[in-house]
């Protein structure tokens, strides 16, 4: 019985761990040929797009020294050539945020110098999805701490937490933000310079000594947290709404996201041939 036994292990060696590991070896070497030939791809298209982003920044500053001296029958040539360098410049920005690209500042000293380029388009939503969830918890989590502090609980204990969370949440978005620019999302400069000023004030008023002048601001700053939190819910999910229908039209890129201070309004008419147009009224999402 115990031969039976092991001759049903040595069966079993042979057949179900044997073979298949000398697949996976094979696979596995096969993948790591792949990744040194991405690798070089990567290196080629990165330098190829620098070169051309040079020529054509140097061709823009000739058109632009040339355009006063143009003859009338070449303007239109001319204006067309600077279209077709505007369209290669938002096909070189596609480009890049498939490839990977050197951090900026800020990533840099949270993180170092690591590559934070998704390289799927499934990767990079899933990532954004993930951005916007985050934001919707915490904006709930936010709104229910703020209005117990502010009704219920009067402790200098607490509203160091709710700081801390505060700081947290806001250099966590600066984190993510930054990810997101390096993977194509057209977010706006001032939305995150906001968030960047948000953690800085919330640090200030986490480290406020317990005092007379504390307890004086502490109830229109709570009530302030509150009221900030339920719009920012509120505003969430009619964004949310408009950039989906955006984005089917085709009129919003994959990667944009909500902004919650930004207002616009979506309108929609049917013409004769029952193709939906889109009319935004106020800004843009970033």
């Amino acid at each position: 019985m115990n031969s039976a036994t092991f001759n049903d292990c040595l069966r079993d060696w042979e057949e179900e761990l044997q073979d298949p590991y000398q697949q996976l070896q094979e696979t596995h070497k096969l993948y790591k040929q792949k990744l040194e030939e991405l690798s070089k791809l990567q290196g080629n298209c990165s330098s190829s797009i620098a070169r051309q982003k040079k020529k054509l920044k140097e061709l823009s500053e000739g058109l632009r020294k040339c355009k006063s001296s143009v003859k009338e029958e070449e303007k239109n040539e001319l204006n067309k050539l600077q279209n077709l360098i505007k369209e290669r410049q938002s096909t070189f920005f596609e480009m890049e945020a498939f490839l990977p690209k050197e951090n900026g500042l800020y990533l840099r000293l949270v993180l170092g110098n690591v590559n934070v380029t998704l390289l799927s388009k499934q990767a990079k939503f899933a990532y954004k999805d993930e951005y916007e969830k985050f934001k919707l918890y915490l904006t709930i989590i936010l709104l229910i701490l703020s209005f117990t502090f502010r009704f219920f609980l009067n402790s200098r204990v607490t509203d160091a937490v709710f700081n801390f969370l505060l700081v947290w949440y806001y250099c966590t978005l600066t984190i993510r933000e930054s990810i997101l620019i390096n993977n194509g999302s057209r977010i706006k400069g001032w939305w995150v310079l906001n968030h960047y000023i948000s953690t800085f004030l919330s640090g200030v008023i986490l480290t406020w000594p317990d005092g007379v002048m504390y307890h004086m601001f502490r109830n229109q700053y709570m009530s302030f947290c509150m009221f900030q939190s339920f719009v920012q819910f509120l505003q969430y999910y009619y964004q949310s709404g408009c950039l989906y229908r955006l984005r089917s039209l085709g009129e919003r890129h994959t990667m944009d996201l909500t902004v919650v201070l930004a207002a616009f309004q979506c309108t929609y008419t049917i013409s004769s041939s029952q193709r939906p147009a889109v009319q935004r009224v106020a800004g843009d999402h970033v």
